[in-house]
């Protein structure tokens, strides 16, 4: 079985500011601090946030009766601001999940450069025999990401004034 979730996020900053963000390990800082409730710890495990990047997540009791997973940055495009996440090791794999994959893009709106889209998309691949785990894919928890983000690039921007 093989699907795919995605949620997009207009941003009032530029995509190069915004990719300062989403395209290093600075996000995940943030994530662990401001949301205690999607995870509970985050460490680097090899790497600088390039691409062969290694996380250990570790999730608060009670997700889907997952307690933590090992992910690995397989992509990330400076220049197209592209970043792709694999679970490489525990987690959803332990529940018939083949492949596991977060894309984060970064698009600069047409006419629009002080404005950004950020799309994230889940894609999934599990065993047919694990197909009812499906229903464990959710957009929501990276939407909340999204807009813990957005809020934080909206208040941080170096090109927003203030009168």
């Amino acid at each position: 079985m093989v699907g795919r979730v995605w949620e997009e996020k207009e941003v009032k900053v530029p995509a190069s500011e915004a990719w300062k963000l989403y395209g290093s390990l600075q996000l995940g800082k943030l994530v662990k601090e401001a949301l205690p409730n999607v995870v509970s710890k985050i460490e680097v495990v090899q790497g600088d946030g390039s691409a062969g990047t290694i996380l250990q997540v570790v999730l608060p009791p009670g997700t889907a009766g997952l307690t933590s997973y090992k992910e690995k940055y397989t992509v990330v495009d400076d220049e197209r601001r592209v970043k792709e996440a694999e679970v490489v090791e525990g987690g959803v794999l332990d529940l018939g999940f083949t492949l596991y994959r977060v894309r984060t893009e970064v698009i600069e709106k047409e006419g629009k450069k002080e404005e950004c889209v950020v799309r994230a998309t889940i894609e999934y691949e599990l065993r047919e025999e694990a197909a009812a785990n499906a229903a464990l894919v959710s957009i929501e928890p990276l939407v909340a990401v999204m807009q813990l983000a957005a809020d934080y690039l909206t208040r941080h921007s170096t090109t927003t004034t203030t009168n």
